[in-house]
C-alpha cells in the first residue's frame, strides 16, 4: 500500500533549518509541508514567503504550500513564481471570494491545486471545487497552532470523502494531530498522505529516520 509522509515545518528546529532538512531526507521524508500564516485567515503568525523559498531552495523532494492567509488570489503569483512545477498550493475556500480563480492560477502554473478543508467546513459547500482539485487536505483541528487536540467528528468527514475521492479524482491528505493511530486506521482506507508534526515526528528525541520506518512498517 502506498501512502505519503510529509514533515510540517513549523515544527522544525529553525536553528539549524539546513541540517533538519537534510536529516528529514536522509531519514525518507517525501515532501516538505510549508504552513502560511497572516495573523488574519488564523491567529497566528507562521511561516514566510523567505522560509518557503530557503526550503524551495535546499531540497529537490516536493513542497505541499498550505496558504492560510486571507484573499490568496492577490498574492498567489508571490508564491508561484518561487516554486517548481509539481509542488502542490492550498487554499482555503472560505479564505476566498472566488476560490476557482485562484485554483486554475495554480494549474496554469503547473503546480497541483488542493484546498484546505476546516473541521467546521461541510463538505456540500466544496462540492464544486472537488472536481478541479487534485488534493484535498482535511483538517483535523482547527487551523493555526500545533499541537491541537483531534477532533473525532473529522473521521466521518474522512469516510464521506473516501467514497467520492474516485468519481470526483483527487485524494485526501490528513493534517493536525497526526499519531501513528490514525495512520495506522486511514491509510488502509484509502487516505493518500498525512503531515507529520510534533504529535509523532519533531521534538522526540529520536532520528527521524526511525520514526518514519516505524511508521511506515505500519501499513504493509
Amino acid at each position: 500500500m502506498s501512502f505519503e509522509l510529509t514533515a510540517s515545518m513549523m515544527c522544525a528546529n529553525f536553528g539549524n533549518l539546513e541540517k533538519e532538512i537534510r536529516d528529514l531526507e536522509a531519514g525518507g521524508i517525501d515532501s516538505f509541508h510549508i504552513d502560511i500564516m497572516d495573523g488574519r485567515y488564523v491567529p497566528n503568525y507562521a511561516m514566510s514567503l523567505n522560509d518557503m523559498k530557503y526550503i524551495r531552495s535546499a531540497t529537490k523532494l516536493p513542497l505541499d504550500v498550505h496558504l492560510m492567509i486571507e484573499h490568496p488570489n492577490t498574492h498567489i503569483e508571490l508564491f508561484l513564481k518561487n516554486l517548481r512545477k509539481g509542488d502542490t498550493v492550498y487554499i482555503h475556500p472560505e479564505a476566498e471570494y472566488h476560490p476557482s480563480t485562484t485554483l486554475q492560477k495554480i494549474i496554469d502554473a503547473g503546480m497541483i491545486p488542493g484546498i484546505a478543508i476546516n473541521p467546521g467546513t461541510s463538505i456540500e459547500t466544496v462540492m464544486e471545487m472537488l472536481q478541479i482539485v487534485d488534493k484535498v487536505l482535511v483538517m483535523s483541528v482547527n487551523p493555526g497552532n500545533a499541537g491541537q487536540m483531534y477532533l473525532p467528528y473529522v473521521g466521518k468527514k474522512i469516510d464521506r470523502l473516501l467514497k467520492i475521492k474516485d468519481e470526483m479524482g483527487f485524494e485526501i491528505y490528513w493534517d493536525g494531530a497526526c499519531g501513528m493511530d490514525k495512520i495506522e486506521t486511514f491509510a488502509p482506507k484509502g487516505v493518500r498522505g498525512f503531515v507529520l508534526g510534533t504529535t509523532v515526528l519533531f521534538g522526540k528525541g529520536r532520528p527521524y529516520g526511525d520514526i518514519l520506518r516505524e511508521i511506515k512498517k505500519l501499513i504493509i
